[in-house]
């Protein structure tokens, strides 16, 4: 049947083994230091891994593939005795709104009289993510801004902003550098308006949470229909957003402009920038 399946690029695999743990559904291995689809049965499309892997190594394609399989997956993970990551999964299912794979799975457990607990009830990561471990971040008392007489203006001069909503053509885009903000990013830097958003146009995705596939299209139209001097992608230290990156440089290549280049500013979740480079430039 006609699927969608991931595609791992062997040549941008580096074998770190962080989609291994992003994939809910135990797809993916590490063998002979590359990642490897181990059975396109196991594999259901949604694309977890995509955001988590730091080289871009991962997309998710459309071809001809044997259909997934819901009682499989879990077969194989209650045969591994992995119930944390059968776990991960059925919560994955449901995050995703898979709801018809998700009461395939819970139906089959009850059969095999096997309970699971899908609340997370540790301060701890979540579906093996490291950029979603909690963790409490001290800083010095400062005063409200209810108590002083100004309030810092916004630099934004356009609406919308999220990459979803935006028109390729919008006046906004064109003549102007263009930043390609994470979605957390506005969280962890107080500076972002300052430092990110004045004077350019600016919008804001989640490559971990957000429906991406329309985004490399969505950008290699704006990137073809307007006149950007620079583009800069502002990410936040956790692997999963590194898909941003990913997300940004296809949609480069996509839209066959010249003179395009991208910048990575990578941001710690204390709101420091900790690294900048150049990504793209033709």
């Amino acid at each position: 049947m006609l699927r969608k399946v991931i595609q791992i690029d062997d040549e941008k695999c580096n074998g770190c083994g962080i989609c291994v743990t992003a994939c809910n559904e135990g797809a993916i291995q590490i063998i002979n230091g590359k990642a490897r689809l181990i059975n396109e049965i196991f594999c259901d499309g949604l694309g977890a891994c995509i955001g988590e892997c730091p080289e871009g190594a991962i997309t998710v394609i459309e071809r001809e593939a044997e259909a997934y399989d819901e009682i499989k997956v879990v077969e194989k993970l209650l045969n591994e005795n992995s119930m944390k990551v059968l776990e991960a999964h059925l919560k994955h299912l449901k995050d995703h709104n898979e709801m018809l794979y998700f009461n395939q799975a819970m139906d089959y457990l009850k059969e095999k009289g096997v309970k699971v607990e899908l609340e997370d009830k540790k301060n701890t990561m979540a579906c093996g993510c490291p950029g979603s471990m909690a963790r409490e971040i001290k800083r010095p008392k400062t005063e409200s801004l209810e108590n002083k007489r100004e309030r810092i203006p916004s630099q934004l001069e356009q609406w919308p902003v999220q990459l979803h909503l935006v028109n390729p053509i919008a006046s906004f885009f064109n003549g102007r550098e263009m930043v390609i903000m994470s979605t957390c990013g506005p969280i962890v830097s107080a500076n972002v308006h300052e430092e990110y958003i004045k004077n350019r146009s600016v919008v804001v995705a989640c490559p971990k949470l957000d429906r991406t596939e329309p985004y490399i299209p969505k950008l290699a139209a704006i990137f073809e229909h307007n006149e950007i001097p620079k583009i800069i992608v502002v990410r936040i230290e956790v692997p999963c957003c590194g898909g941003l990156s990913y997300i940004t440089v296809e949609a480069a290549r996509m839209s066959g402009k010249q003179n395009l280049t991208i910048e990575e500013h990578i941001l710690s979740v204390e709101g420091e920038l900790i690294n900048k480079q150049i990504l793209f430039k033709n």
